[in-house]
C-alpha cells in the first residue's frame, strides 16, 4: 500500500472504528493486520473508492459479500439471542466484514465451520 493509500485507509477505517463504536486498541490492531494483508488492503481501498465490494479476494472460496451475507443472517440469530450489538449501525457490519476476512485469513477453517453451521433461525424446518 502506498504512502498516500495507507494515509486515506488509515483515516477511514478511524471514522469507520469511531462509527461502528470501536476503541483506538481496536483500530490500531485492525490496521496492523490490514496493512499485512495485501488481499484485504486492496478489498478496503476499493471499498472507501466505489463504495461496493470488489470481490477480487477470496479466503477458502469466501469473498466479502459471502462474509456480510453470513453476518447478515448471523446477525439475526444475535436478535433470536437479544445480543444485536449491530442493529442499524451499517458501519459496525462493514468493519465486521473486513475484520471477519482478516481473521479468516489466519483461521479459515474456524470460520468456514461458523459460516456453514452458525445462521439465523427464520425459515421453517432449520434444525
Amino acid at each position: 500500500m502506498r504512502e498516500e493509500e495507507k494515509a486515506k485507509a488509515y483515516a477511514w477505517a478511524k471514522a469507520l472504528c469511531h462509527y461502528a463504536g470501536e476503541d483506538e486498541s481496536f483500530l490500531e490492531g485492525f490496521f496492523a493486520m490490514l496493512t499485512a494483508s495485501e488481499g484485504v488492503s486492496q478489498e478496503f481501498l476499493y471499498y472507501l473508492e466505489h463504495q461496493d465490494f470488489l470481490c477480487a479476494h477470496k479466503v477458502a472460496g469466501y469473498s466479502l459479500i459471502d462474509i456480510m451475507v453470513w453476518q447478515m443472517d448471523h446477525f439475526k440469530a444475535q436478535l433470536d439471542r437479544d445480543r444485536s450489538g449491530m442493529k442499524s449501525n451499517g458501519d459496525k457490519m462493514l468493519l465486521e466484514a473486513f475484520h471477519t476476512m482478516l481473521l479468516m485469513e489466519q483461521e479459515p477453517e474456524y470460520y468456514v465451520n461458523l459460516m456453514q453451521t452458525e445462521t439465523g433461525t427464520d425459515y421453517p424446518d432449520k434444525y
